[in-house]
């Protein structure tokens, strides 16, 4: 699976574990910065653009660190067809994807450990959307606010 990968100076540590475990999954890792600890920069900068590649299929999911996690699921959700959340639970994790047809989770990377975060991000990475008819209905008005 082709995965994008994005932290902001809060989440870069925890951006930098999680990249070699999904290559280590064998998954194609797109990363979108940062790409170095810079306590001045801004979480719109990277996560924006990670958003708009899942939004425009460039790549399958995302991830995307900051400090809590709150940020950038806030950046996140703006851009059309994202299905951004903040993950703090293996259930929510995979739950996401099957119901709400998740693409993009977020991590605190200042809250989550780096074994959680793992265990998060591969119940969402193996979760599939099942298509359901009230899920479908559902997402359908949330999509008609992004008209």
């Amino acid at each position: 699976m082709k995965i994008g990968i994005a932290a902001d100076h809060g989440g870069y540590k925890l951006k930098e574990i999680i990249h070699p475990f999904l290559a280590k999954l064998g998954h194609e890792v797109i990363d979108f910065g940062a790409y170095k600890l810079d306590n001045a920069d801004d979480y719109p900068d990277f996560v924006i653009p990670l958003a708009e590649a899942v939004a425009e299929g460039e790549i399958e999911r995302g991830i995307a660190v900051c400090g809590s996690g709150v940020g950038a699921s806030v950046a996140a959700n703006k851009v059309k067809g994202v299905r951004a959340a903040l993950i703090n639970d293996h259930f929510s994790a995979h739950q996401g994807v099957e119901d709400d047809d998740l693409n993009i989770i977020c991590l605190g990377g200042r809250v989550t450990g780096n074994m959680a975060a793992e265990e998060y991000i591969t119940a969402f990475l193996n979760a599939r959307f099942t298509g359901a008819e009230r899920h479908l209905r559902r997402l359908g008005k949330v999509a008609e606010l992004e008209k």
